[in-house]
């Protein structure tokens, strides 16, 4: 494998803060990037290294669909944050698409998140789908939408 091909490696919820602030809230009112689920059981934190560079992180917090009826296997993705400097490259869709397949693995059947809509297109690109009306985030006062990707 050469050396600057994406890897995929499991984190703490800590290593995953430094992203987080820096993609997720340079913008916003807040600045707190931890996450009351960081630490609920089964929740897991992968990231992305490229060239042993922590590029993309995402936490993957088992958690079942405000929207699903069927109340199918679910984690909710969050904290989905791909650096600055090299998006619109492919990493964050690496991310995600290993990330499914390890939840597909687990068993996990439905994943879903509160995506900011500055990043619809990308998770729509990923096979996501929107689930009703879009809403402001409390913690970041900018529009965001359900979303929703089956897995299988």
């Amino acid at each position: 494998m050469p050396a600057d091909a994406p890897v995929v490696v499991e984190l703490t919820a800590e290593q995953t803060h430094p992203l987080r602030l820096a993609v997720l809230r340079f913008d916003t009112p807040t600045k707190e990037v931890v996450f009351p689920e960081d630490t609920w059981p089964g929740a897991r934190h992968l990231g992305l290294q490229v060239a042993g560079e922590l590029v993309a992180v995402s936490s993957w917090v088992p958690r079942p669909c405000p929207t699903d009826a069927a109340a199918l296997p679910a984690v909710q993705l969050r904290g989905m944050a791909t650096s600055l400097t090299v998006q619109s490259k492919g990493y964050g869709g690496v991310l995600v698409e290993r990330g499914c397949a390890l939840m597909a693995a687990d068993g996990v059947t439905l994943v879903w998140a509160r995506a900011r809509d500055a990043a619809l297109m990308f998770y729509l690109r990923h096979g996501f789908e929107v689930v009703g009306d879009g809403f402001i985030d409390q913690n970041t006062q900018l529009p965001h939408h359900l979303i929703v990707r089956h897995l299988g």
